[in-house]
């Protein structure tokens, strides 16, 4: 089996490493993951400019643009067969709800997908950031999984892992996205110029959080796996637009 792994968080990021080394036991594995963090790149491709692919030391190849280029850049023209899965991760953070939108983690997946791959974005819940073996173990166990299916359809997974030890995990459920409250205002400061400048403010606090959603089943200290997909076409409304398209 073979599979192509990227991140948001560099090349450098250690839930990166722990990931690689689990997978590349039970798989031929690559990474190829940006050069600096990414984090909220989302699904952007640069069009700009050049990308260049470079090798580190350990092994691992890194881009000079984002997730998604870094996937697009493998699968259609750094390596010369198709990847079985793509997996992205281990994120130091979690990847619920809205994160979705704006996660750079979920993006290197998502553009697998769209190119006709299995794929999976797995990050670890908390605030310390330290049971990545966790995350590695529980996705470890999913590509096991697939590997066993004989229909390999294409699907994304959005995988949130408790940042606790393994054996203090409380089962795995699959859920459905919940939703956060919106965003903190931006914060307003002064660089050492003295000119204003602005930070992003923190992500809102879940709103959704009812039974059934990833906010709820982390924590009870699960792990949640919610299918993703791509068509943002909002079915229930096409005839209402269409009914004030007709001409007066």
């Amino acid at each position: 089996m073979r599979i192509l792994i990227s991140n948001d968080d560099g090349y450098f990021a250690p839930g990166l490493a722990v990931l690689a080394t689990h997978l590349s036991r039970i798989a031929d594995v690559v990474v190829v993951a940006p050069e600096r963090d990414r984090s909220g790149a989302s699904n952007s491709l640069t069009l700009d400019r050049p990308l260049k692919l470079r090798r580190a030391a350990n092994g691992f190849y890194y881009v000079n643009g984002t997730p998604t280029d870094c996937v697009h850049l493998a699968v259609t023209g750094m390596l010369d067969h198709q990847p079985d899965m793509v997996v992205s991760g281990i994120n130091a953070g979690a990847n619920m709800g809205d994160d979705t939108i704006y996660s750079g983690t979920v993006a290197a997946a998502t553009e697998g997908f769209l190119l006709g791959i299995p794929a999976i974005a797995v990050s670890l819940v908390g605030k310390e950031h330290v049971n990545f073996e966790t995350a590695a173990l529980v996705v470890t166990e999913l590509v096991q999984r697939f590997a066993a299916q004989t229909e390999r359809k294409p699907w994304l997974l959005n995988v949130n892992v408790p940042d606790i030890p393994y054996q203090d995990l409380q089962g795995t459920v699959v859920t459905r996205l919940g939703k956060r409250h919106k965003a903190e205002p931006v914060i307003k400061a002064q660089d050492p110029h003295g000119q204003t400048v602005y930070w992003v403010g923190a992500a809102g606090k879940a709103q959704d959080a009812g039974d059934g959603t990833d906010f709820h089943t982390l924590a009870a200290n699960q792990v949640s796996i919610t299918p993703l997909q791509i068509d943002l076409t909002q079915y229930s409304q096409l005839d209402a637009v269409r009914e004030w398209m007709k001409p007066a």
